[in-house]
């Protein structure tokens, strides 16, 4: 297990700007908004010469249990249960304040190694003002600049010294590596309440005010197989006219971001209202990313006519999502647990597609035929006159066709080919590339 290191504070004391100088890429969304991580925000990175697992937390407040604030501070108080090493980080700009003092009585209390780092201290001031931290009583504060990278050097040495001792190193087998798996959909269709009901325990905050996730969260998981999956949760995806707030851009492109990165969408949909074009879109950005989709059906307890509901996003997909045909849906109801264990199988089971290559001379039996019951269009007066296919990739499927002017071949002939391909080999639901490459007459020119 890597060693754990939770970055901790009050909200906008750029908490997020000190953990994405550490991770060494910008992971967190940093913004000027006050409480923008809501969700702690994981990543391995190398700090102070080893490698660490980097946790970024919401910003500590004193607010009622049951309210946004309460629920960030107790998703904050549990990843300090397992950490390792805490910085606990002030504002010298502000100065302390009572929830600055009120939080670091607490830590003291919680027996963590802790260091006290006073951030925005960058200038010939900045020493000067991070005095008045000596009163928490946690040690000498370490003047940095999240912004700047002032101070980091020892800030590393810190960490270094402060860290359990590092154990021997075990060789990463490559077989343990981890399925990437997405969660993504509208807001408010659920998608935390199904990583927490994944995952047993109430990782991410979620309550019934639409958009409380703001950034892409990746959590490490070992399903019920005992295979490892690195889950993302996303913030959900409003149509673009919506998008107004630079924060929810922000939002937006790190949403589509853990798609480019994920192998495995699930594509979480609220079933009472039904699938609509916003879903529709999030779907076929996936597949344009070339990646595998599953319809986590939500809230399936509260839909009266089941039949209804099930023939309705049939119809929807049959006529709008053509190039995903025999997508994989799953009921389920994420906030009563029910159906839940049916997703993980079927998410494997479109790895497997999604991984699965086809030996070529499978591959030619099949375009042969294909061929055969249908052959390729007249072109400019011509029949094109393809020769011969191949799969040089899957992560998707990707086939490579080859004959002369091949590049020429129409949509509607193109669409037969993918189709036949994939009700030949049973590959529903992944998208299929097809690659058209034409062979040339060396004297045609002459």
């Amino acid at each position: 297990m890597l060693p754990r290191i939770v970055v901790m504070g009050r909200p906008n004391v750029g908490k997020s700007t000190l953990f994405n100088r550490l991770a060494g890429r910008r992971i967190a969304i940093v913004d000027d908004t006050p409480g923008v991580t809501r969700d702690r925000k994981e990543v391995v990175a190398r700090v102070a010469g080893r490698d660490v697992l980097l946790v970024d937390t919401a910003g500590l407040e004193e607010a009622p249990p049951d309210t946004i604030p309460g629920r960030m501070r107790a998703s904050s108080e549990a990843a300090l249960r397992d950490a390792d090493l805490i910085l606990f980080v002030v504002d010298v700009r502000t100065g302390l304040t009572p929830s600055d003092r009120a939080f670091a009585q607490w830590l003291r209390r919680q027996g963590k190694p802790v260091l006290v780092l006073a951030n925005k201290a960058e200038g010939r001031l900045g020493a000067a003002n991070s005095l008045e931290v000596y009163e928490l009583g946690l040690g000498a504060p370490l003047p940095v600049s999240g912004e700047h990278g002032d101070g980091f050097g020892e800030l590393h040495d810190e960490i270094r010294e402060a860290l359990p001792p590092e154990p021997e190193e075990d060789e990463e087998d490559d077989a343990d590596r981890p399925l990437r798996l997405a969660i993504v959909g509208r807001p408010n269709a659920g998608k935390s309440t199904l990583l927490n009901a994944l995952l047993g325990e109430e990782r991410m905050i979620t309550g019934p005010e639409p958009g409380l996730t703001r950034d892409s969260v990746a959590v490490k998981w070992i399903d019920e197989t005992g295979k490892p999956v690195r889950l993302v949760d996303t913030a959900g995806l409003r149509r673009r006219a919506r998008i107004t707030q630079a924060l929810e851009q922000m939002s937006t492109a790190a949403t589509i971001a853990a798609l480019k990165e994920c192998e495995i969408a699930v594509l979480v949909v609220d079933a009472v209202q039904g699938m609509d074009e916003q879903d529709l879109r999030i779907a076929r950005l996936a597949e344009r990313e070339g990646r595998a989709i599953v319809i986590a059906f939500n809230k399936w307890d509260a839909v009266e006519d089941r039949a209804a509901a099930r023939r309705k996003v049939e119809d929807v997909l049959t006529a709008s999502l053509a190039q995903l045909r025999g997508i994989l849906v799953v009921p389920l109801s994420a906030a009563t647990g029910k159906g839940v264990e049916k997703l993980m199988p079927t998410v494997r089971e479109a790895y497997e597609v999604w991984n699965r290559r086809i030996p070529t001379g499978a591959l030619n039996r099949w375009f042969e035929d294909a061929l055969t019951r249908h052959q390729p269009p007249l072109v400019e007066g011509k029949r094109l006159k393809l020769r011969y296919a191949t799969m040089p990739k899957a992560r998707p499927p990707t086939i490579a066709i080859f004959g002369t002017r091949a590049e020429m071949l129409p949509e509607d002939y193109r669409r037969y080919l993918v189709n036949s391909f994939r009700e030949a080999f049973d590959m529903p639901g992944v998208p299929v590339r097809l690659n058209l490459r034409g062979t040339e007459n060396p004297y045609s020119e002459e």
